[in-house]
C-alpha cells in the first residue's frame, strides 16, 4: 500500500498487514496514518492524493465560516474512527489554485478522492452522524466505481 508522508510528501510503501501499526515516513519519521485531519495546500495537494492509495477525503473551509468551524470537530473525530481513510483539510482562502481546480464554490465542501480522482462530493456542514453514514456509504461505493453522489 502506498502512503504519502503528509509532512515531506514522500511516496512511503506499507504492507496493508502493517497499516494499524501506526507507521512511520521511511524520510522524515513523521506518522502516515495519523488519527486526525492532515493540512494540505496548493503546493501539497495533487502530490498527496498521488502518493496514497487509501482513500482520502478533503475538507475544503476557511477560517471565516461558520458552518466549517461547525463541523470541523465531527470531521476530525470521523479521522479518528476511519483509519481506513486519510482525512485532510485545505483552507480555501490559503489556497486558491486547489479551490479553483476542484470547483469549489460553496464551503465547507467535502470531497472522497481514490488514486487522486474525485469518486463523491458534498457540500455543507454535516452533523456527526451524517457525516459518517456518508463517508462509510461513499467509501464503499467508490471501491466499486468511480462517478460523483451526494448527500
Amino acid at each position: 500500500m502506498l502512503l504519502a508522508c503528509p509532512a515531506c510528501l514522500t511516496t512511503n510503501r506499507v504492507p496493508q498487514e502493517r497499516l494499524l501499526e501506526e507507521p512511520v515516513c521511511g524520510r522524515c519519521g513523521v506518522a502516515l496514518m495519523p488519527a486526525q485531519p492532515v493540512t494540505l495546500t496548493d503546493a501539497s495537494l495533487a502530490r498527496y492524493l498521488a502518493g496514497t492509495e487509501l482513500p482520502v477525503v478533503v475538507d475544503f473551509w476557511a477560517a471565516w465560516c461558520g458552518p466549517c468551524k461547525t463541523m470541523a470537530p465531527h470531521f476530525a473525530s470521523a479521522a479518528g474512527q476511519m483509519p481506513e481513510v486519510r482525512f485532510a483539510k485545505v483552507d480555501t482562502d490559503a489556497s486558491p489554485q486547489a479551490s479553483a481546480r476542484y470547483g469549489i464554490r460553496s464551503i465547507p465542501t467535502l470531497i472522497l478522492f481514490r488514486q487522486a480522482q474525485e469518486v463523491a462530493r458534498v457540500s455543507g456542514a454535516l452533523p456527526a452522524g451524517e457525516l459518517m453514514s456518508w463517508l462509510r456509504r461513499q467509501v464503499g461505493a467508490s471501491a466499486s466505481h468511480s462517478g460523483q453522489s451526494s448527500r
